[in-house]
């Protein structure tokens, strides 16, 4: 998943800047052309050359987690929410009890509004977006819907603000969240500063866009490879058009635009991460490390890639700073790369964890931590282990029987890469640097201790769209 974040810093003084917050779902680091020179992105593009690139922004395997990173400046791990996606059924969000970003924002004085893909939890009303501090929300709560359709599973699922909204079933949802932005920003009071939360639904599965875009792609041979392709150019459009929205009203100076994914691509799905090593799903560079840029006329320099290191975590307080504040809970995972991006001096950012899952001990699923130029893998990285040139069909069997061969031998296995010497992930140092790994077991015991097992329940009936009229709807948990 990918994710576009737009923060404002105002040219003038006694105001904050504006903030834009745009998220692209599964989007994958070889997925954006100024990775990819086959991709047509001409307006993020634009938009990168005209910022900086950041090449080590990182965020979680699945789009839950991240978005809970973004929201709180927490790890998921610390969460409960580190396991994957939550479903519909599942009786689960965000933790209530932890300040979330936009209403941080609101006490600077912000309008927030958040617009697209929620998917941080719906059962109970104060789980749902204008509960966790934003004005208004106009979008869907779960996660892989028709694009057309706007339904998942069985149930109906599109929302302006609380209301069910079902006037504009049939229309492609990028169309929808880009009208909606027009009119946000045509009614804004420019003398407030703006948070926008722009969570677009692209470029998740189901494969969907209108044949105008997959035909701008005919040189590709595999038609998930040209749908998705379209999907990526669609919304490339409606960031182009969100940016043309700024510029009408005299805000885009005022403006600071942060594009990341949620997550790597999915492979399977025809989402790419090459030459990065694996892809949504994993702790592999290529389901971790996120497409991302950030532009801002304040930047010191422009149309150069910044190697500092940050995590999706560092959002809230980067973000939080940019916007005049500070936050004070230390508690938080976060911190500020707010003054590093801004003058490309060293990232604060010296190490992180890629996620801690031990549902299924011990330790089999994603364990993995960075520090400095290293990163050590414990148990099994996920499905989608190997490297996956773009336009050719992908199925997980290969890496499931490869699993299960693992699982089956009870093995810890560890891995040990330099990530700056080799950012594919070819070489495993683990046997060669006893030392580095033992001090990496170490410091990811000192992270155990925060740990709280994932919160993953088995489906509830009660959540069934059949009981609010086809819709799903808040109030069973």
């Amino acid at each position: 998943m990918v994710v576009v974040v737009v923060v404002v810093v105002s040219a003038v003084a006694d105001k904050p800047p504006n903030i834009v917050f745009i998220v692209a779902d599964d989007f994958g680091w070889n997925d954006v052309g100024f990775n990819n020179p086959d991709i047509l992105t001409p307006n993020i593009d634009a938009l990168a050359r005209e910022g900086v690139i950041l090449n080590q922004s990182y965020v979680q395997p699945v789009c839950t987690p991240s978005r809970n990173s973004f929201m709180s400046g927490f790890y998921p791990f610390r969460s409960g929410l580190q396991h994957g996606a939550i479903v519909p059924q599942q009786a689960v969000c965000a933790p209530t009890n932890r300040t979330f970003l936009p209403e941080e924002l609101k006490k600077l004085g912000y309008a927030t509004h958040a617009l697209g893909k929620w998917h941080l939890g719906f059962c109970n009303w104060n789980c749902t977006p204008t509960y966790r501090g934003f004005d208004s929300f106009y979008g869907f709560y779960n996660g892989q819907e028709d694009y057309y359709h706007h339904d998942i599973m069985g149930g109906y699922d599109f929302r302006d603000d609380k209301k069910v909204m079902t006037q504009q079933n049939g229309t492609y949802s990028t169309y929808m969240y880009q009208e909606r932005v027009r009119q946000i920003v045509n009614d804004h009071d420019t003398s407030t500063p703006l948070f926008m939360y722009l969570a677009l639904q692209s470029v998740h599965i189901p494969l969907q866009v209108p044949k105008v875009y997959s035909d701008m792609y005919p040189n590709l041979k595999t038609d998930g490879r040209r749908t998705f392709s379209g999907m990526v150019t669609a919304m490339d459009d409606v960031i182009g058009n969100v940016t043309s929205y700024f510029k009408a009203r005299g805000m885009y100076n005022d403006t600071i635009f942060v594009f990341t994914a949620d997550n790597g691509g999915w492979t399977q799905f025809h989402g790419n991460n090459y030459p990065l090593r694996g892809g949504k799903l994993t702790i592999w560079e290529g389901g971790t490390r996120a497409a991302a840029f950030i532009h801002w006329p304040g930047l010191t320099r422009t149309g150069v890639r910044y190697n500092g290191m940050m995590h999706a975590v560092d959002w809230f307080p980067t973000l939080v700073e940019a916007a005049g504040g500070r936050v004070d809970n230390e508690d938080i995972d976060g911190v500020s790369v707010w003054k590093a991006l801004t003058t490309l001096s060293p990232s604060p950012r010296t190490e992180f964890i890629y996620n801690l899952d031990n549902m299924f001990p011990p330790l089999e699923g994603h364990a993995a931590l960075r520090q400095g130029d290293y990163k050590l893998i414990k148990g099994w990285p996920g499905v989608y282990s190997g490297w996956y040139p773009p336009d050719q069909e992908y199925h997980p069997d290969k890496d499931n029987e490869e699993y299960k061969a693992h699982k089956a031998k009870g093995l810890i296995t560890k891995r040990l890469y330099n990530i700056k010497d080799d950012p594919t992930e070819h070489v495993n140092l683990a046997s060669k640097l006893p030392e580095v790994v033992k001090r990496m077991e170490e410091r990811m015991e000192t992270y155990l201790q925060q740990y709280v097992p994932p919160i993953f329940p088995p489906n509830d009936p009660d959540s069934n769209p059949d009981l609010y009229g086809g819709v799903w709807n808040p109030g069973w948990c």
